[in-house]
């Protein structure tokens, strides 16, 4: 049974990737956290921590904000080399040539989400799951996942963004 792992608040975990995904960089709290060392991430897709109790429609919308070089926030459930977990909120952010003003790359920071949060996303997180589980194909749950969680948003007033600082915030939404 796998465990979940904690970190401490004043640790940040940094990641950079590629355009592609393929780690670049990661500093010493991501692997300290992780259980991997630098030569078992450096190279390898960011999916290597994805854990299967995310639902693929977050990491949809973290791709779909950040290709269009704007940033992000988004609580993360990743898996760690062992298969135990911990939970991050992730801020990701494209990284731009200074020179060429072009995205050639992508930056994550990732800190200890406030736990009244991630008592309220995980719900939501399972109902996107199964919705994507139940769909005829891979694409479809993505897109009737993402409906929901922009439904259900929209039903709160809320925008993906506000939901997510609210939430680390310590407030109740859901």
């Amino acid at each position: 049974m796998s465990q979940r792992v904690e970190f401490a608040p004043e640790d940040f975990i940094v990641s950079r990737t590629d355009l592609r995904g393929i780690i670049t960089y990661a500093n010493h709290a991501f692997m300290d956290v992780a259980g991997y060392d630098e030569s078992e991430l450096l190279g390898r897709p960011h999916s290597i921590i994805r854990h299967p109790d995310m639902p693929r429609c977050v990491f949809q919308l973290l791709w779909d904000t950040i290709q269009t070089g704007q940033e992000i926030f988004a609580f993360v459930k990743n898996r760690c080399n062992n298969g135990d977990y911990y939970w991050v909120l992730a801020y990701v952010t494209a990284d731009v040539n200074s020179t060429t003003r072009q995205i050639d790359g992508y930056y994550s920071v990732r800190r200890v989400p406030h736990d009244n949060a991630l008592r309220q996303i995980e719900p939501i997180y399972q109902q996107l799951l199964a919705l994507e589980a139940r769909a005829s194909s891979k694409r479809d749950g993505i897109r009737q996942a993402t409906q929901v969680l922009l439904d259900t948003l929209q039903s709160k007033g809320l925008t993906y963004e506000e939901m997510i600082h609210r939430l680390q915030a310590g407030e109740t939404l859901l």
